[in-house]
This record gives C-alpha cells, structure tokens and sequence, in this order.
C-alpha cells in the first residue's frame, strides 16, 4: 500500500502521557488507526498541548482525526491555561426556563468558546453536545444534559453546535438514542431500557429528530440494550444504527462507537476484536478503544480489510477546520473574546470556578 496520503482507518485509539511514547508514533501511522482521543492526562498546558498535536499530526502520512470529550461542566478535560471553565449544560437549561432567547444566545457562545479553544489548539473535534433527555434518574448523564424537554435539548443544542461550526470544529452527538432514562451507567455494567421503541421515539429521539442532525459530523450511540427494540445494546445494532439512525432518520455523517473498552460494551465479546467487528458490521465508522493499549496492539496486528469509499469520506468529514489555528491570535478574535466574557459571567454565577 501506498503510505503517501493514508486515509483515516477504522480505529481511534489513545495516548499514555503529555507526548507520544516511540511505540505509540508507530501506532499513529498505522493504516487502521484514524483518529486519537485525548484525556485529561495529555494536558499540562497550551503549549504542550500544541506541540503534542503537532506530533500526532507529524507522525503519520495523511489525516488523523483529534478528539476530545469538552462539554462543559464535569467533563472538560482540558482545564487551565488556554481553556474557559463552563458550566454544566443542565444550567443552560436552567436560564432556558426564565429567559428562551436568552440561553440560546449564551449557548451560541458557549459553542463558540469551546469550538475557538480547540480549534486554536488544532483540536477537530468534541464529542458533545450530550443530547441525553434528563429524566431524573441516571447520575452519569444528570447535569450533563441540557433539559428534561427534548425540545429544549434540541433548540439549545443546535445553537452551541452552530458556535463550535463557527470556529471550524466538528461536533459529535451522544448517547443515541438516548441513556438519560437508565440509572446503570455503562461504564460499569449493560444498562437496560425496558420501554417500547414509541416512547424513546416521541422524548429521547426528539434531538435526533430535529434539524439539528443535520448540523452533526458524527453521532455516538450508547452502549445501552433497549431490549424491547433489538438483542443488541444500540452501538452493536443494525436496527438501531442502520434502520432507525440511517433510513428512518436519514442520517448521513459518521457514526463513532463509545469506548469499546466500557463494561457496556461486553455484549460483543470478552475480547477487543469481536467488539470491534460488531461496532463496525453494525455501522460504526469510528470504533474507539480507550484505556486498553495491550488491546490496541493486538488489534494492530490483524489484517484489515480495505475500507468502502463511503465511510472514508464519513471519517474525513470529522477533520476540523479551524477559523484561528494559533492561541495567541484567538486573543485578537474580538467575537471570542466578547463571547468568553459572557461565558465566564455566567458559570461564575453558577460557582463553577
């Protein structure tokens, strides 16, 4: 094969530390790799963020997908130098109740925010927003989620996605169809949802629904068995990826797996490439395996067969295109810096820092 221009692989996988290790260079250029998700553990500061991207970039020949998970709130893992402190979404959700046109304005500039700050640290994209519907029960999702009105979750997501697309970062939505209405978290154990397809239709898949969908790069399915709808937790399911998500919905982006490394995710098997194979023949794009790299070696050495062009073209559709690709011109980027000042006044108000 030629390595000249390789196209992003199947596989996102993760790094140990602040800068990649020798034999995780090798691992970035490997043809079924496309794309690296990075922790809290991969950052100390703007400059060594940035120089740890541009060795990621550096260490293979063609495009690999950088991710992170910054929503906001409890799951930001970029916090400090180069990086606003923002509150849980559930606030937005909050200010929605006593001022509509307000929050979708501040969620605008949330996007925004977060979409510069990642941009100009040549991030491509967040999985966010969380389009979880909160239904009081699952502690996982909680403050997470924006409302318990599926139709707020979708107005104030769609204006935080329009501020990310904005700066030239790609947004990825979880957890389809929903896990809000499930108190097992998948990280620890297979969540079941025990209500008919018609109920998650008319409240869970309301975001889904929306003409949000169309805004999104990629969509993550939730390591959830909704079990009077499919066998199969939904990142495994044909009905639930290919019935309800592709045809039914007409979904075109990616699709990109949760970590395969999750309890939740056992259902396809105890090791990492029947997973792998199941989140692939089900219609993920992306399968990520974070936390295991002993499995992503193994996986290394298999063969992999050669990729359709349309899902090709689904993976390179994640890759970002940053409006300011340097931190230091960020700080001349008037619409930011008005938008920061807006965001900071508002999860100050929350206590959030």
């Amino acid at each position: 094969m030629d390595h000249t221009d390789l196209p992003p692989g199947p596989l996102m996988i993760d790094l140990a530390g602040l800068e990649p290790s020798p034999e995780e260079l090798r691992r970035l250029a490997h043809p079924a790799v496309g794309g690296v998700i990075l922790f809290a553990r991969n950052y100390r500061d703007s400059a060594q963020l940035a120089a740890l991207v541009q060795a990621i970039r550096s260490a293979r020949p063609g495009p690999l997908v950088i991710a992170v998970d910054q929503e906001g709130g409890r799951v930001q893992r970029f916090r400090g130098d180069g990086f606003t402190p923002v509150a849980p979404m559930r606030r937005l959700g909050d200010e929605y109740e006593r001022d509509p046109e307000q929050a979708v304005a501040l969620a605008y500039d949330v996007g925004l925010v977060l979409g510069a700050e990642l941009a100009a640290h040549g991030i491509d994209l967040t999985f966010a927003p969380v389009l979880d519907v909160e239904a009081g029960v699952s502690a996982v999702i909680g403050d997470r989620a924006f409302s318990h009105d599926p139709a707020v979750v979708a107005r104030l997501a769609q204006a935080l996605v329009a501020g990310l697309a904005m700066m030239g970062v790609r947004a990825v939505g979880k957890h389809f169809p929903g896990h809000g209405a499930v108190a097992a978290d998948s990280h620890e154990t297979l969540p079941v949802d025990s209500r008919p397809f018609e109920a998650i239709w008319q409240r869970d898949l309301v975001p889904y629904r929306h003409r949000l969908l169309r805004s999104l790069a990629g969509v993550m399915p939730a390591h959830v068995r909704y079990e009077r709808c499919a066998p199969e937790p939904a990142g495994f399911s044909a009905f639930w990826l290919g019935e309800v998500l592709r045809q039914r919905l007409g979904f075109r982006a990616a699709v990109l797996s949760d970590d395969l490394g999750m309890a939740g995710a056992g259902a396809a098997g105890d090791e990492p490439q029947s997973r792998v194979a199941a989140a692939l023949s089900a219609g993920c794009d992306l399968a990520l395996v974070c936390n295991r790299p002993d499995w992503v070696a193994h996986l290394l050495e298999a063969a992999w067969p050669q990729a359709a062009p349309d899902a090709i073209a689904r993976r390179q559709g994640l890759l970002g295109s940053p409006r300011i690709p340097d931190p230091f011109e960020l700080e001349l980027f008037e619409p930011y810096l008005q938008a920061r000042e807006r965001v900071r006044d508002w999860s100050q108000r929350h206590a959030w820092f």
